[in-house]
């Protein structure tokens, strides 16, 4: 008998799946603290959770018997995904299942600004009329900027467009005929803050977008703005909102998410021209309803035929096929997350070349592997086995996938070649012994990189004193090289530098580097 402890509130459908499925027992046990939690997870094969579980490091060690973890929405920011992978733990989640109703509160919330919905209704229930007090504004042929064309994204532009709002986008990460077919129009991230009355945010929260709205971004905005996040806390510093709240610069805020939840900030809160929910943009009835459905079928065809739907840790294969091709999984992701933190521009086509070896094996998983490297560190949380070539085709991302009989210099071989709209990158990665995945071309430079932790990527042009300088400026701001390779395509040209550090790189160290002597670039990276 398999048991399954439901650990957050899933609606009843949900718990009658896991109640009906033979060979499960389900127990229901929410609100437990973590030392409570630690205590009897190691009675379970199955997790479910919503967001108010933790699932850390020391949960994990506790669960001898753990399959596998489900999160009934999408965010699993709150499950140390490492850790259960080391584990051998499947992590699912169910992407899809609340995106229609986060993008409908999202409307919700752009109404409820332009009129002062809540405003009015406050005022009205404490006894009065004030109807001249309320002024709002039509959103009809008014422009509304999306940071971020994803899922939710996408479909707040189709509602915008129906309401016969001008809509434009600023995403990187998405071609222009993807947008085009959406029927937006793709901007620069300065250009929209310029344009929009209204502006929504829905980009995931990475060290790169947090903070990405602030006092720099306020001020290239139009005077009496409108600004909406129905996405991830964080994403606005809200004391820079706080200030653009007071000064006018912006008309009203309408905030779902805050940088801590529950929100202590009662000063934002307080003014009267910000209008909030406490992260409701996934609660409804339908939303929840669909999520716990999804999250509990995904868990019992696991848990009983072995069957691995929607992971974000695993594909979905086979048992045995898994354990032969694993490496390659690991190597063709490490690649593909390798690669998109060192291109530039929005990706047009994904070329993969094989060879040797591997194409004794269904390569196929390991492209969706790759792509699903590629698209997380620019989604994060949103991208898994299941979605990831979905998700390439929605942002017009063409993969190409080919296999070569030519021998190379290794048994086994993945190349990748990426174009963007401002360049082509070419990376090529291979497997050491049995499983140690290294690269070992980046462009036209020929190398051995493991492709692990906190990495730095520098190009330089071949002069005496680059590598002395970039060692000690590291050193001098107290960060520790661990791993160090150089490559050079003749003498006195260029050269590539590609090392891994004990910790993060500041940005401001960063810049120091970048500014040393003969230094071209620098890119930080997380592998």
């Amino acid at each position: 008998m398999k048991k399954v402890l439901v650990s957050d509130t899933l609606d009843k459908e949900g718990i009658e799946i896991f109640k009906r499925a033979p060979g499960i027992e389900v127990d229901v046990m929410t609100n437990l603290t973590p030392d409570e939690l630690k205590g009897v997870i190691k009675d379970y094969d199955g997790l479910a959770i919503r967001s108010a579980t933790k699932v850390t490091k020391e949960v994990i060690e506790h669960a001898v018997r753990l399959k596998v973890i489900g999160r009934a929405g999408i965010g699993l920011d709150n499950v140390d995904h490492h850790t259960a992978s080391k584990k051998g733990i499947v992590v699912m989640n169910t992407p899809g299942g609340n995106t229609i109703t986060t993008a409908e509160h999202t409307i919700a919330m752009m109404f409820s600004l332009a009129r002062q919905v809540p405003q009015a209704t406050s005022s009205m229930k404490s006894g009065k009329w004030e109807k001249n007090k309320f002024m709002g504004s039509e959103v009809y042929n008014k422009t509304l900027g999306i940071i971020g064309i994803g899922r939710v994204g996408s479909i707040v532009a189709e509602r915008a467009l129906g309401l016969k709002m001008n809509v434009i986008a600023f995403d990187p990460f998405i071609s222009n005929e993807a947008a085009e077919k959406l029927g937006i129009t793709l901007v620069s991230l300065d250009d929209l803050l310029k344009r929009s009355h209204f502006i929504s945010v829905h980009t995931p929260m990475t060290k790169e977008t947090k903070g990405m709205i602030n006092a720099a971004t306020f001020a290239k905005m139009r005077d009496g703005v409108f600004v909406i996040n129905c996405a991830r806390g964080g994403i606005i510093n809200e004391k820079d909102l706080s200030d653009a709240l007071k000064s006018g610069k912006v008309a009203g805020a309408a905030l779902d998410v805050f940088e801590e939840e529950p929100t202590k900030n009662t000063e934002l809160l307080a003014l009267p021209n910000v209008i909030c929910t406490p992260h409701l943009g996934a609660s409804t009835e339908e939303a929840q309803k669909n999520v716990a459905i999804a999250i509990a079928e995904q868990i019992v065809d696991y848990l009983t035929s072995g069957e691995i739907r929607n992971a974000v840790n695993f594909p979905s294969v086979t048992a045995e096929l898994l354990t032969q091709i694993r490496p390659y999984l690991t190597l063709a992701e490490k690649l593909g997350k390798f690669e998109a933190q060192i291109v530039s521009g929005g990706i047009e086509e994904v070329r993969v070349e094989y060879s040797g070896e591997i194409l004794n094996y269904n390569v196929a998983p390991i492209t969706i592997s790759l792509i699903k490297g590629l698209l997380e560190p620019i989604l994060n949380e949103n991208i898994n086995y299941i979605n990831a070539p979905i998700v390439a085709k929605e942002r017009g991302i063409r993969v190409v996938e080919s296999k070569s009989s030519e021998v190379k210099d290794f048994t086994s071989m993945i190349s990748i070649t990426i174009k963007t709209r401002e360049e082509v990158s070419v990376i090529a990665g291979t497997i050491f012994g049995r499983q140690d995945p290294r690269i070992v071309r980046i462009g036209k430079f020929s190398m051995e990189v493991i492709p692990e932790g906190n990495m730095l990527v520098l190009y330089n042009y071949d002069k005496p004193g680059v590598i002395g300088n970039i060692g000690t400026t590291l050193g001098n701001n107290n960060i520790n090289i661990a791993r160090f390779q150089l490559s050079r395509e003749q003498v006195d040209g260029q050269a590539l530098v590609v090392l891994s550090t004990d910790s993060v790189v500041p940005e401001e160290v960063l810049n120091k580097l970048l500014g040393l002597p003969n230094v071209i670039s620098v890119k930080k990276l997380e592998i």
